[in-house]
């Protein structure tokens, strides 16, 4: 039976568009669902600021009238205009394991592509760095979490039978955090935090927080301004993503470092794991799903990193030792028994060494795949 592509712009569609992981992943015990809400605003122009400096199209792959694979082909004109990445930009892509579904939904992309001059075509990655990216190549049978996407083996084959090489790989690892606190983690931070005259912070509710927030993105945009994917984050984004993300944040959760000045020179956040809660919501928030990730964020026996912003005059001078000291502490005080990673360059050995001293075991790789068009 033929594949036919079709390009969806409706809401109805868009929302087929979201679901469709949700019906190929049914039962599966590693998918994490998004919530629908949040997914279908990310593709909404007046929910998502981010299409002030980017294009998406968004496609459907069918056989007869059944859904079989997803695709979103996206253009960030501040990576190809500014930074002269000519790059083709692909994401959520899903389909069933059948290369011919795969073949033809990347067609699509490599057609928008060429039609801009583009010169390759790179993914799976979202709009921006504070998007979903990478390709689940290891660790299929570990529960994915909030902020990364899960699939199955095939995807993988299907990829390096059409031709697409590795551009970039991330590594994941869980760990146990240690209790009690070695008291080789307390001396070390006590002395960064002397030689280099820093300070933690400590927030009793988010309200203590949001002076904070625009420092933190500001240290996002130069920690991680060499990773294939970074595109500055914009001020829009950031207004978003506070509205979005700051009522799921337990201030405990939350560690930063000043300097003698009071200015934000490093933070931590990790969370507590949604992972659970969100297979249980299946994708709708209400009348249930709120309560199950409000039972999640109050108690828990997993975390997660999410995300680490370090200046880049104090990276891999041990300042994450002052965080991780009153990290550790939290899981301790919430009976925290397990911990994963947030996704980290596989060469980036300063970020990995980070963990050495809790025992940690590479439990998950994620690639990103290029493909030239001309």
């Amino acid at each position: 039976m033929s594949i036919t592509v079709k390009r969806i712009s409706s809401k109805k569609d868009i929302k087929k568009f979201v679901k469709f992981p949700m019906e190929l992943y049914k039962n599966n015990p590693y998918f994490v669902p998004p919530i629908i809400k949040d997914e279908m605003e990310t593709f909404d122009p007046d929910k998502n600021k981010v299409f002030k400096n980017a294009d998406c199209w968004l496609f459907l792959a069918f056989r007869e009238s059944e859904i079989v694979g997803r695709i979103a082909a996206i253009i960030n004109h501040l990576e190809v205009n500014e930074q002269h990445k000519p790059k083709m930009r692909f994401g959520w892509l899903d389909m069933i394991d059948d290369i011919e579904v795969t073949k033809a939904l990347l067609n699509e992309v490599h057609q928008i592509g060429k039609e801009h001059d583009l010169e390759y075509a790179e993914g799976p990655v979202g709009f921006t760095l504070m998007d979903k990216a990478g390709m689940l190549v290891k660790g299929y049978d570990e529960l994915a979490t909030m902020i990364t996407w899960y699939n199955h083996p095939y995807y993988k084959e299907h990829m390096e039978q059409l031709g697409y090489s590795k551009s970039a790989e991330w590594v994941e690892y869980k760990f146990v955090p240690p209790n009690p606190i070695p008291e080789r983690f307390h001396k070390f931070a006590d002395l960064v935090a002397k030689r280099y005259k820093l300070t933690t912070l400590k927030f009793k509710n988010i309200k203590e927080v949001e002076p904070y927030v625009d420092a933190m993105f500001e240290l996002l945009n130069q920690t991680y301004s060499k990773l294939v994917t970074f595109v500055p984050i914009q001020q829009y984004q950031i207004d978003l993503y506070k509205e979005k993300y700051l009522p799921i944040i337990n201030p405990d959760f939350l560690e930063c470092v000043v300097d003698e000045e009071g200015k934000l020179v490093a933070f931590a956040i990790t969370m507590p794991s949604f992972s659970e809660a969100l297979q249980k919501a299946n994708g709708k928030l209400f009348p249930f799903g709120i309560l199950h990730l409000l039972k999640a964020k109050k108690k828990n026996n997993r975390a997660a990193f999410y995300l680490i912003g370090i200046h880049p005059k104090l990276q891999g001078k041990g300042v994450t030792a002052m965080m991780f000291r009153n990290v550790t502490q939290n899981f301790m005080d919430y009976g925290i028994g397990l911990c994963e990673t947030n996704p980290e360059l596989e060469d980036n050995v300063a970020v990995q060494a980070l963990w050495k001293d809790y025992d940690p075991v590479l439990h998950k790789r994620r690639r990103i795949y290029r493909k030239n068009l001309v």
